[in-house]
C-alpha cells in the first residue's frame, strides 16, 4: 500500500484554500506557475450532482486535475452519505491524493441544502457521511470546518466530534458560520483546538485557516503561540471541557469502537499545516518570499489567458459549449492590485468582453 498523501509533507506545510469560483482548474495552475503550496484543493463538488446521470459532466468538470495539480485533494459537500460513497469510489481513479469533506462553507444557499457549515447542526448526519466516504475508498479523507455555527464555543463538542472518527486531516476555519469573515480569526482557540487533536486523534493532521495571507503570517504565527519546534507550549486545562465531557463522547474511543494507541495519546503541540486562501487576491506569489515586479504579474496574467483560452477551447471541442468570460473578471484585480492608476486600469478592464479585448487593453498600459 502506497504511503497517505498526509505522511508525506513536510513540517508546516502550506496549503491553498480550497474557494469556490477561484481555485479552479486553470487558476491553480497559475499559481503553480507563481510559487506553489505543497498541496492544493480542488473547488468543491456536490456529491448529488456528481450521482446523478445530469449533473456528473459539470461534476467531472470541476474535478479535472490539471499537470501541476498533484498532489491534490478532491474537496466535496452535500448530505446523502450514499452519495459521498459512490464519488468517494470513484476519485483515486481520477487522480487525486485524498477526498475532503467541506463541513465550514457558509454560502447560504449550500447551507439550505443541508451541506456546507450546516452539517455542524447535524452532527450524527456529519459523523456518518465521513464514514460512509472513509468505508468506500482507499484515499485518505479529511474534512474542512468552522468553529461552530452560531455559537463559538460549539466548538468543543463539534471538533471532538469529528476528531473521534479520526480523519486523516481536520482544517479548521477559525471563525463560526455567523461571524463569516466579519471578525478577526479566533487564533487564541489554537491551543485549545491543539489539545483535542491530541487527545482525540492524535495521528490526524491540524491544519489552521483564516485571515493567514503569506508565509510571514505562519511565521508570526507560529512565534507567538510558541508553536515552535523545541517549545513549551503553555496550554492551560488539558481537559476536553465539562461541554465535551457532557456529550457522552470520549475521544479515546470513536463512536464506531476505534481506539487510539496508548502510544499516540502525547500532546503533538504543533500545528501541522496552514491554509492561505485570500491572500492569494494580495498576492499570487504568497506561497514564496519572492516580491513580483509588476513584469512578472503582468506575465502572470497573460498566462491565465492563455491558460483560460486553451480550457476554453477544449471544454467546447468536448461538450460544445465555452466557459463563460464574466468570471474571469474576478480574477483582474490580483495581477493589477499594485500598478499605478491600478482603479483607471481595472475599470477598463472589467469593460472587456474577451480575452483578446483584455490583451489590447493590457498593450497599452
Amino acid at each position: 500500500m502506497s504511503k497517505s498523501i498526509w505522511s508525506t509533507l513536510p513540517d508546516n506545510f502550506t496549503c491553498l484554500a480550497p474557494m469556490e469560483g477561484v481555485t479552479d482548474f486553470v487558476f491553480r495552475q497559475v499559481i503553480a506557475r507563481a510559487g506553489r503550496p505543497d498541496l492544493f484543493f480542488t473547488e468543491f463538488t456536490n456529491v448529488s450532482s456528481y450521482a446523478s446521470e445530469r449533473g456528473r459532466m459539470n461534476a467531472l468538470e470541476r474535478l479535472a486535475v490539471a499537470p501541476t495539480d498533484p498532489p491534490i485533494i478532491a474537496q466535496i459537500w452535500g448530505k446523502n452519505p450514499e452519495h459521498f460513497a459512490i464519488v468517494a469510489r470513484d476519485l483515486e481513479e481520477l487522480g487525486f491524493a485524498g477526498i475532503d469533506l467541506n463541513m465550514g462553507c457558509p454560502d447560504r444557499h449550500v447551507n439550505a441544502a443541508g451541506g456546507g457549515a450546516a452539517m455542524i447542526r447535524t452532527p450524527d448526519l456529519a459523523v456518518e457521511c465521513l464514514r460512509a466516504a472513509k468505508n468506500a475508498s482507499s484515499l485518505p479523507v479529511s474534512v474542512k470546518t468552522r468553529l461552530g455555527y452560531t455559537y463559538l464555543n460549539e466548538f468543543r463538542i463539534w471538533l471532538p466530534t469529528l476528531l473521534a472518527e479520526h480523519p486523516a486531516a481536520l482544517t479548521v476555519h477559525l471563525r463560526t458560520r455567523k461571524e463569516m469573515s466579519k471578525v478577526p480569526a479566533h487564533y487564541e482557540l489554537i491551543p485549545k483546538i491543539l489539545q483535542f487533536r491530541d487527545q482525540c486523534s492524535p495521528s490526524t493532521k491540524l491544519i489552521i485557516n483564516g485571515d493567514i495571507k503569506n508565509l510571514t503570517d505562519i511565521q508570526r504565527l507560529r512565534e507567538d503561540l510558541g508553536l515552535v519546534e523545541g517549545s513549551n507550549n503553555s496550554m492551560e486545562d488539558l481537559s476536553l471541557g465539562e461541554e465535551a465531557n457532557n456529550s457522552g463522547l470520549s475521544c479515546a474511543e470513536s463512536s464506531d469502537g476505534a481506539r487510539t494507541p496508548a502510544s499516540e495519546s502525547r500532546l503533538k503541540s504543533s500545528v501541522d499545516g496552514w491554509m492561505i486562501g485570500r491572500g492569494v487576491f494580495e498576492n499570487p506569489y504568497c506561497f514564496t518570499t519572492h516580491r513580483p515586479t509588476h513584469d512578472e504579474l503582468l506575465a502572470l496574467f497573460h498566462l491565465h489567458l492563455d491558460l483560460f483560452d486553451e480550457y476554453s477551447a477544449k471544454l467546447e471541442q468536448k461538450t460544445g459549449r465555452a466557459p463563460s468570460f464574466e468570471p474571469l473578471k474576478h480574477y483582474f484585480k490580483i495581477y493589477i492590485n499594485t500598478f499605478p492608476g491600478s482603479s483607471e486600469l481595472r475599470t477598463r478592464l472589467m469593460q472587456c468582453h474577451s480575452t483578446t479585448e483584455v490583451r489590447q487593453v493590457l498593450a497599452a498600459c
